[in-house]
């Protein structure tokens, strides 16, 4: 004997059949992203360092491994116990606030051992890094154009370098003919 099966029923049957029709391919998806997940996640434990969240978002063991490079600055204070002359002049003049180590580089080799001697700055070169004409800079910093105002010669020639002002005590006499700096509202766009 046939059953009679209500018209609701059938209906239902037949959605969750259609509904599960595909259900294989869904299954598959599944678990190809479960065993990536689980291949990322083991890869992720090989190549992450193990420091690495233990104080923020970097590698804590970092910090230790940057303290074993050996020092290359000596710092300021270093510098001034045997160049105290130069640190006086420097201290009265515009570069006041310059750490020795700024211009003339990495000195730590040169205050453990006196007798290794520090390059020879070329000031045509090494001022024009801070004081070429920028209108990105403040406009009472001092400023050059470098070509225009020197012509290449060395900027010790009329600048004593730890006290640059012209007309200075401590620093260098300007030679009758020597170049002015450029004029902030040049720098700034406001004209030349």
């Amino acid at each position: 004997m046939r059953r009679c099966v209500p018209s609701c029923c059938a209906s239902r049957n037949l959605v969750t059949m259609n509904i599960f029709k595909d259900a294989g391919h869904l299954l598959r998806f599944a678990g190809l992203f479960v065993i990536a997940f689980l291949v990322f996640w083991a890869i992720r434990g090989y190549v992450v360092p193990k420091t690495f969240g233990q104080y923020g978002h970097y590698r804590a063991a970092a910090m230790t491994e940057i303290a074993a490079h050996p020092a290359k600055f000596a710092g300021h204070d270093a510098c001034e116990t045997c160049h105290s002359d130069k640190a006086e002049l420097k201290n009265k003049g515009k570069h006041e606030g310059v750490n020795c180590e700024a211009c003339h580089g990495p000195q730590a080799a040169h205050a453990a051992d006196p007798t290794v001697t520090p390059a020879k700055l070329d000031t045509a070169v090494l001022c024009v890094r801070c004081h070429a004409a920028s209108a990105a800079r403040p406009k009472t910093f001092p400023q050059v154009i470098a070509d225009e105002h020197s012509n290449g010669v060395p900027c010790e020639t009329c600048h004593q370098p730890h006290s640059p002002a012209l007309g200075d005590s401590t620093g260098a006499s300007a030679p009758a003919s020597a170049p002015t700096a450029v004029a902030p509202a040049a720098v700034a766009g406001g004209g030349k």
